[in-house]
């Protein structure tokens, strides 16, 4: 039974990495804020410590710009009600006034249940 509940935990939030780039593409800022926990921080490739509300605010702005997104792997790892993720894709994307371009970007994230549903609480982004 408790292999069960690891393996719909490991479904939801592989389903939840899915959706967090769906959210960045589209910039659907709404549903991507549902995603991240209040507290969230991403720390960018350049060491820039963000939280949730100035991230979401950099996307909405065109700030930040994500085009596209091909996963190469996703690797979870569940303790109870925290988590940690690290996926592998190539990201194209345009930020900071920046041209286009495709980075192999690696987000390693770490993940709590709130209430039933896993939230994105860190996550640093770093090239591979």
């Amino acid at each position: 039974m408790q292999e069960q509940v690891f393996e719909a935990d490991r479904r939801e939030i592989a389903e939840l990495y899915e959706k967090m780039y769906r959210a960045m593409v589209g910039k659907d800022t709404a549903s991507l804020g549902r995603l991240l926990s209040d507290d969230s921080v991403l720390i960018h490739m350049t060491g820039h410590r963000q939280p949730k509300s100035e991230y979401l605010a950099e996307i909405a702005s065109g700030v930040l710009n994500y085009y596209s997104v091909d996963t190469e792997s996703l690797t979870i790892t569940i303790n109870g009600d925290t988590a940690h993720m690290i996926g592998r894709s190539q990201v194209n994307a345009a930020v900071y006034g920046c041209g286009r371009h495709t980075w192999r970007l690696q987000t390693d994230s770490q993940l709590r249940k709130v209430n039933g549903v896993w939230k994105i609480t860190l996550s640093k982004a770093s090239t591979y």
